[in-house]
């Protein structure tokens, strides 16, 4: 759900007992007076501390308030509606309201009585799994027929027989609540539509009823009016709800009026009464804009002296707190962090062609069943992947190998095989937590997958033959990302250098790094460079205070540690220097290349602009004041890691050091 409203599943506020200092007076255009208010006291029989001299606790009114729900319409859509409700009426009994209200709509009606009846006993079933009392209201699909032999009065017979009388009204706590019924026939033909403004008028004998029932409940606090057809936006309603409104409002205590059948929330407050629409709760919904109130949902009433609180609730997003047990808390982020093993990988030919198969190993790590999903998905139309998509339930601790087959054409005659749509799929996982009372979805995954390249011509997949410049384009969150086993190596002194021209600087700025209260990396902050290595539980750090980076310009900046000092290089001119020895700090996340590395392995702090000719070499590569850097760097037999970034294939830019690494292009990285 596109709402999160998980914070406001505050069951205390919505319970019958909820009491409350502050008061929103909807009524008043949800202005805000505060309640008398008791301070806290040592003579207040409701509160009790041994301690003295602290701060006084003003405590919650004594006055009455109570809660009520109301649903909108359940009919109109498919069938599993009744899922829906079945899903509100569990919630709501989490909520604890004095009462649920409906605004009609509760059968798909429109047939015969044999086929009325086994409706009416699905809704009535669902509805009185409620742990409260429930009230109808009448709807177009509650009365209208369809078939031969067409009663006069349609349903309505029937409705009144098992769900109540057509309008009604009732007194509870300090409110009354009036029913109404807007799907009359039009008095002079008998045509039940509501779709035209002469079938939309209300009768002489409920008008006639409405008035004495307003004169009657008068001395109620608050009036809530329930009907089915929003008939105040007029329109195809016609203009006959101006003379129940000016009733409404001669009453001086109308509160709210609520209707349904739009299948939208709607709100149109008019001389101090409130009208609201309410959208669905298993009905119609095409879920346009769910946040501006498509959406299946329902309502919770706060009902207090001088005013109401109204909350919205999607179906679904409310849930009983006993459910979140010890075991399960510590089961689903196994589940979430659950490794996917690839026994078996498809081999990229030099062609750029593939048949093979990926056989990948997924493991439930809970006390309970899980639900998986499997899809292979690929940007390169040019992938055939059977099965397209693999569903399965693995028991607790269960493991199971999955195959995906995968296919993919090679190039002819010399051509390019590796062009700018070339893509590797990615695993797309689903899991599903599977609970004793309900189930848990997980965020989806996407989990990149790897190719056999050892066929590979590397010098025809990265188009060495071309005479064009190409460099790592980073926009964004782009980066790129090395394993931390790719590139260990020895304690002692190292070299880290690379190519630089940023679009602009921010105030912490990684180039090449993977500090994370260990190793080394090279930044520029706010265009100051800098050069951090962590040895012996501490960072040492060294940084340029004149040799500023300027934007758009290309600025070669190495780093360089001969086990007793820190130096800093940028453009070949000694910028800073500083003492420093000892144990470099390990740890086993990725390099970043355009960035700084955070604790899950992601990358902070990125970079906007390009990076160029990323070098990692053992040993000492520059001394003394200045050098000239080389455009493009060479690789020995001291080259622990050399990106040219000369080309792509598909999400990986190959190492040309001797150890023949590949880094992984990750978010919105190029090659260009």
């Amino acid at each position: 759900m596109v709402i999160a409203f998980l914070g406001l599943c505050l069951i205390a506020l919505q319970s019958q007992e909820a009491q409350h200092a502050s008061v929103t007076n909807s009524t008043s255009g949800g202005a805000s007076a505060i309640a008398s208010v008791p301070a806290a006291a040592a003579s207040d029989e409701r509160f009790r501390t041994s301690r003295t001299g602290a701060k006084t606790v003003p405590l919650a009114s004594d006055a009455d308030s109570f809660s009520f729900v109301v649903y909108g319409d359940r009919t109109g859509g498919p069938a599993e509606g009744v899922a829906v409700l079945a899903e509100a009426v569990a919630e709501t009994n989490l909520l604890g309201p004095d009462l649920v209200m409906t605004v009609g709509d509760l059968v798909q009606g429109y047939n015969r009585t044999d086929e009325w009846m086994p409706e009416m006993r699905e809704f009535r079933g669902i509805m009185d799994r409620l742990r409260c009392r429930w009230f109808p209201v009448a709807g177009n699909h509650d009365v209208y027929w369809r078939g031969d032999d067409r009663p006069a009065a349609e349903h309505e017979g029937n409705y009144e027989e098992h769900f109540g009388p057509l309008w009604y009204a009732f007194r509870h706590k300090t409110a009354w609540f009036i029913v109404l019924y807007t799907d009359e026939p039009n008095p002079e033909t008998g045509e039940r539509n509501f779709n035209k403004a002469d079938c939309q008028r209300m009768s002489p004998e409920q008008f006639t009823w409405l008035a004495e029932t307003l004169e009657h409940t008068k001395g109620a606090e608050h009036v809530f009016v329930f009907c089915h057809h929003p008939r105040w936006i007029e329109g195809n309603y016609g203009d006959d709800w101006r003379r129940v409104h000016s009733l409404l409002v001669a009453a001086g205590n109308v509160t709210a009026v609520f209707g349904g059948h739009i299948h939208r929330m709607r709100y149109d407050p008019k001389d101090g009464i409130e009208y609201f629409a309410l959208a669905t709760v298993g009905g119609a919904q095409s879920e346009i804009v769910p946040e501006a109130g498509y959406l299946h949902c329902y309502d919770v009433v706060t009902v207090r002296k001088g005013g109401i609180d109204r909350v919205t609730y999607p179906v679904g997003s409310a849930f009983d707190p006993r459910s979140i047990t010890g075991g399960l808390s510590e089961d689903v982020p196994r589940l979430a962090r659950a490794e996917v093993f690839t026994h078996e990988q498809p081999t990229l030919r030099a062609d750029g062609g593939v048949e093979g198969r990926w056989r990948l190993r997924v493991s439930n790590p809970t006390s309970r069943p899980a639900a998986f999903g499997l899809e292979l998905v690929c940007r390169d139309g040019r992938w055939a992947l059977n099965p397209a998509r693999i569903e399965a339930e693995l028991g607790a601790g269960e493991q199971r190998t999955f195959d995906f087959v995968a296919k993919r054409p090679g190039v002819q005659g010399g051509s390019q095989p590796y062009d700018r749509g070339f893509d590797v799929p990615e695993l797309v996982l689903d899991a599903r937590y599977l609970g004793a009372e309900r189930e848990f979805r997980l965020p989806t995954r996407r989990l990149p997958l790897d190719l056999d390249l050892s066929a590979l011509d590397l010098g025809s997949a990265l188009g060495a033959a071309t005479d064009e410049e190409h460099v790592l384009r980073l926009r964004g969150k782009g980066h790129v990302a090395i394993p931390a086993a790719d590139i260990d190596f020895p304690d002692g002194a190292f070299t880290l250098e690379t190519w630089v021209r940023a679009e602009r600087f921010a105030s912490r700025q990684g180039l090449v790094a993977k500090t994370e209260t260990s190793e080394y990396g090279l930044f520029a902050n706010a265009g100051r460079p800098a050069f951090s290595v962590h040895l012996d539980g501490a960072y040492v750090e060294v940084e340029a205070k004149t040799a500023l980076l300027q934007p758009g310009r290309w600025h070669h900046v190495a780093g360089v540690f001969d086990g007793s000092e820190l130096r800093l290089y940028v453009d070949g001119a000694l910028g800073a220097r500083r003492a420093g020895s000892g144990v470099r700090t390990t740890n086993e996340l990725p390099l970043i290349i355009g960035g700084d590395v955070s604790r899950d392995g992601g990358a902070n702090s990125t970079l906007e602009g390009d990076l160029d000719e990323v070098r990692l070499s053992r040993g000492v590569r520059y001394a003394g004041e200045s050098f000239k850097p080389a455009r493009r760097q060479v690789a020995d037999e001291e080259t622990l890691l050399l990106l040219h970034m000369d080309g792509a294939v598909g999400r990986w830019i190959f190492d040309s050091s001797p150890r023949r690494r590949r880094a992984t292009l990750a978010q919105s990285a190029t090659i260009e």
